[in-house]
């Protein structure tokens, strides 16, 4: 007999609303096992990145979330955190060192890891994401791709078991489109990714949770999510 695959997320009756008195989310229900690949999709507005967010306690809602078994409460950040590798939708949000190098060490840094460590670390990154050579770069003369890629790195070199990507394909052209896909697809972390590029999510993500207006609207297969044209268009996405 096999044994159950963990639970990389798992999330319950989480609800959350903004200083301003906008509910984000309202009762979100959501388990993700380890290994697998899932879109967050849905309309501007629908709660996706807020949603994301909420995977290491960068915004605090009413309700459980547990990474890798692990509760995601006060006292236990910094051990949950380590756990979930967060890609921001611009990298220049997240790039801000001098040197490619720089911003993909700065993790393990941070983490207080041996400086042999640290450059093991930051070597290996950079071969996963296709960029080994050019630790010595400055990241704004790498083109958005590039950056993207590197953005990538600095999370893959705190060796996270969860990557959740914002928009990871938005304003790439087909070329450095495919190569992000090729490169998401070798990576072995649970993949968790709010999009709007449906022709991402039918070629990379089994699985789709959408959602709309702070709820979770659907949740199953890809191909029967996107084969339903008036689902789609009824909650503001289009068929690939």
């Amino acid at each position: 007999m096999e044994a159950a695959t963990e639970l990389a997320v798992s999330i319950r009756d989480l609800s959350f609303s903004y200083p301003d008195g906008h509910e984000a989310l309202h009762g979100i229900n959501l388990s993700i096992a380890e290994g697998e690949r899932v879109a967050l999709v849905g309309p501007n507005g629908a709660g996706k990145s807020t949603l994301l967010l909420h995977l290491n306690g960068i915004l605090k809602g009413q309700g459980e979330i547990a990474i890798m078994g692990r509760a995601l409460r006060d006292g236990h950040f910094g051990e949950v955190r380590s756990l979930v590798g967060l890609v921001f939708q611009n990298p220049d949000d997240q790039l801000f060192s001098p040197t490619v190098f720089e911003d993909v060490a700065f993790g393990p840094l941070y983490m207080g890891l041996p400086k042999e460590e640290v450059h093991r670390r930051v070597e290996k990154a950079l071969a996963e994401v296709g960029m080994s050579g050019r630790a010595g770069r400055m990241p704004h003369h790498l083109s958005l791709g590039e950056r993207k890629r590197v953005a990538i790195a600095t999370v893959l070199s705190m060796d996270p078991a969860i990557l959740a990507v914002d928009e990871p394909s938005m304003g790439l052209d087909p070329r450095a489109r495919r190569s992000l896909i090729r490169l998401l697809e070798r990576l072995p972390q649970t993949i968790i990714a709010c999009t709007h590029d449906m022709h991402l999510v039918r070629d990379l993500f089994p699985r789709t949770v959408v959602l709309d207006r702070g709820r979770i609207v659907a949740d199953g297969p890809t191909s029967a999510i996107l084969a339903d044209v008036a689902f789609l268009e009824e909650h503001g996405l289009e068929a690939p």
